[in-house]
C-alpha cells in the first residue's frame, strides 16, 4: 500500500481549536464524500494535543515546534494512486479539496510526501 503523509500547519489567523474543528467538521467529510472517485482506500486525521508532554518531548530533542496534525491517506499502489488522480472526476475533486485546504491549511509552511508503511510493532499480529 501507498500513503500520503500530510503534516499540516494552520493558518496565522486561526486557533489550533478552530483549525481543528474546520479539519475534522468540514474537511473530513469532504475527504469522505470524494473517497471513491479518488479510490482512497482509507483516510486518518491526527490531531495534535495541547499537552505538557508535547512541551516535554519537544524540548527533550529540541525539536521544532509541532505540526498542527497529520493527515493519511492510503491507496493500493502507486499505479492505482496515479490512474486515479489522472481521471477528470477525480481532478474535479482534487481541486475542490484544494480550494478547501485553502481555507485553513497554511500550505507553506505543511509537508506532504507518499511512502510505504513498515510496521516494526503491532500487537494483532
Amino acid at each position: 500500500m501507498i500513503k500520503l503523509v500530510f503534516c499540516l500547519r494552520r493558518l496565522p489567523h486561526l486557533s489550533r481549536e478552530e483549525f481543528q474543528r474546520y479539519w475534522r467538521d468540514t474537511h473530513g467529510p469532504l475527504v469522505r464524500r470524494h473517497a471513491k472517485t479518488l479510490r482512497i482506500r482509507r483516510y486518518t486525521q491526527v490531531h495534535t494535543l495541547d499537552h505538557p508532554v508535547n512541551q516535554a518531548l519537544q524540548s527533550s530533542r529540541t525539536s521544532a515546534e509541532p505540526y498542527d496534525g497529520v493527515a493519511e491517506l492510503w491507496w493500493d499502489s502507486l499505479s492505482e494512486m496515479a490512474s486515479a488522480l489522472s481521471a477528470a472526476d477525480a481532478r474535479r475533486a482534487s481541486e475542490e479539496l484544494l480550494i478547501d485546504e485553502r481555507r485553513f491549511i497554511d500550505h507553506a509552511q505543511s509537508a506532504l510526501w507518499i511512502g510505504e508503511e513498515r510496521n516494526f510493532v503491532d500487537e494483532g499480529q
